[in-house]
């Protein structure tokens, strides 16, 4: 009898196990086939048989196309074709620095995400929420990142294929939207200044860049000149492997840069941010084209796109959630600030955008950058720059070296300065917006560009921003040396060892960023991991006192204020 139970519930164990088996292995399938990406249909593939050539160190052509180092430090590429044939002499191109832009991109996300459990999960999450991702994207874009694609680096092929793995960095920032609030972009700060408010009365804009994976990330910026077989000439600021615009001008004097937003839960993919503003530097050539465009994409995260006119000689703002797209304009004369939340009527009661109002450093940059520009009378270039480059907080109170209050947070990719009715573009070079700001003329670019056949710069020199004097500066090695040290105080955090640090190297870590908040949380962070409350409940404290970025900040630190047991704090008097 036992015998025959046994050989029947091995044979039910035996049943239930290859069923599960059958059962994942069709579940698996499904999945794949869910999430598989096509492969767009390309009649001319005669672009593949084009060689480069290397003209000289840093130089390199294929016919009319190239890319070269400039001697500011910035590569610039010149592309022109269709969709696939660009996608191609991009590929080729910029094949070596693409490949460093992915090991510098996936290191860093190893940095914010240490866990690989989580790191598969996160990839098999985005595969799946991003499975309809290509449907959003037009047939030019598709095939100019196929076309990229083909030359991409074989190392990274454990992450996703070539193709699919491409698409989805173009939706890197919007995935951030996707999984949480605080992304890799901070907080961007943008303003629009024309008529009255400007030197020569005619439109200026500027705007900080402050997307920030790694330091490594941003050394090889790409300053794309672009003639697409359709559309407008253009301008913008990138990276390599990058079709998308984040930052950019077209020959018609349309202006184009894009700002985060707390974002509404997303439900599924949709047009990627960078690829819809692509769109609208290349098709529009004033705002209401430019509104045209925006209302016809859906996307999945919320932004503002700062648009600047030449046509119109004004800006406005294109306010875009998941579910509603308004055009705000300037409420006071002739100038408009964009930050990380949202002014037309449309959101003015809207739950989310109010909290993000209230609890995070958008309102308190906008209100920044208000003071700084009604201090002039009217603003030029080189004071546009200042104005990026400022670190101070509200009244000029010293809030800290890094904080995210401050328009310049010591983070930025970049940062540019337009002058779209002169068609100018001024762009920053290493590091973040420090450098000196080298201008490109577009006219000269798109006269010089296709016949170039030696390594000649193209940018005025005349008329370049100098680097900021803080390079040179005694506060600016302490920052650097505050990176340092804040490296180790997050290792010992992230792996919880036991190590006792000296006292004057604390009081150094201090003393290089006294004014910041998160000096003394590190601290404190340090010292609840050493067993000793009192000088983390100390040091928490301290926190306190300085100016917090956000409200969940603050909560946080009230809150590990709250729960250190007060019986363990041993008061010293």
């Amino acid at each position: 009898m036992f015998k025959r139970f046994l050989t029947s519930l091995l044979r039910g164990l035996f049943f239930s196990f290859f069923t599960f088996i059958d059962l994942l292995s069709i579940g698996f399938v499904a999945f794949i086939i869910t999430v598989t990406v096509s492969i767009p249909e390309i009649k001319d593939r005669s672009s593949l048989q084009l060689e480069r050539k290397k003209v000289e160190t840093d130089f390199y052509t294929i016919n009319n196309n190239w890319i070269k180092k400039s001697d500011t430090g910035l590569w610039e590429i010149y592309i022109e074709g269709d969709g696939f044939e660009r996608g191609v002499i991009e590929g080729k191109l910029n094949k070596e620095l693409a490949e460093k832009q992915e090991i510098a991109f996936l290191e860093q996300i190893q940095v914010m995400i240490p866990s690989r459990a989580m790191l598969n999960y996160l990839k098999f999450f985005i595969a799946f929420f991003n499975r309809d991702l290509d449907k959003h994207i037009t047939d030019e874009y598709k095939e100019e990142i196929y076309g990229e694609s083909l030359f991409a680096s074989d190392k990274f092929d454990f992450v996703a294929p070539k193709y699919y793995r491409m698409l989805n960095y173009h939706a890197a920032h919007d995935i951030g939207h996707a999984l949480q609030d605080k992304n890799m972009t901070v907080g961007c700060t943008a303003f629009g200044a024309w008529g009255s408010k400007t030197e020569d009365s005619t439109l200026l804009i500027a705007r900080n860049f402050d997307f920030y994976v790694g330091d490594k990330f941003a050394e090889d910026k790409l300053i794309n000149f672009v003639a697409p077989k359709n559309g407008y000439k253009l301008i913008m600021v990138s990276w390599a492997g990058m079709i998308g615009t984040v930052s950019g001008m077209n020959k018609k004097g349309l202006t184009v840069t894009i700002n985060a937003s707390k974002s509404e839960i997303p439900t599924g993919a949709a047009t990627p941010i960078s690829l819809l503003a692509r769109e609208i530097l290349q098709y529009a050539k004033n705002i209401d084209e430019a509104f045209a465009i925006a209302q016809k994409r859906k996307t999945f995260v919320s932004e503002s796109i700062l648009i600047g006119s030449k046509e119109d000689k004004r800006s406005a703002t294109i306010e875009k959630t998941p579910s509603k797209t308004e055009l705000f304009t300037a409420p006071q004369p002739e100038y408009l600030i964009c930050a990380n939340h949202y002014q037309g009527k449309a959101f003015a009661n809207d739950p989310v955008n109010m909290e993000n109002i209230e609890k995070s450093s958008s309102n308190y940059r906008l209100k920044r950058l208000v003071e700084l520009i009604t201090k002039e009378p009217q603003v030029t270039v080189p004071e546009a720059v200042a104005m990026m480059r400022n670190r101070g907080g509200l009244n000029d109170k010293n809030i800290g070296m890094g904080n995210e209050k401050s328009l310049n947070q010591l983070i930025a990719h970049h940062a540019v300065v337009f002058k779209p009715e002169k068609l100018q573009m001024w762009i920053s070079t290493n590091p973040f917006q420090l450098g000196q700001f080298v201008c490109y003329d577009l006219n000269k670019v798109f006269a010089e560009a296709p016949v170039l056949k030696e390594k000649k710069e193209l940018y005025e020199k005349e008329l370049n921003i100098p680097a900021d004097p803080f390079l040179n500066s005694t506060d600016f090695k302490k920052f650097n040396a505050y990176k340092q040290m804040r490296s180790l105080f997050r290792f010992i955090q992230k792996y919880e060892l036991k190590y006792a640090i000296e006292d004057t190297l604390i009081q150094k870590f201090i003393n290089c960023n006294p004014e910041y908040f998160e000096t003394y949380v590190y601290l404190a962070n340090y010292y609840k991991l050493q067993g000793d409350n009192y000088n983390a409940w100390q040091y928490f404290r301290k926190a306190l006192t300085k100016e917090i970025t956000t409200q969940q900040d603050r909560d946080m630190i009230q809150f590990e204020i709250d729960n250190i047991p007060i019986e363990l704090v041993h008061f010293q008097f």
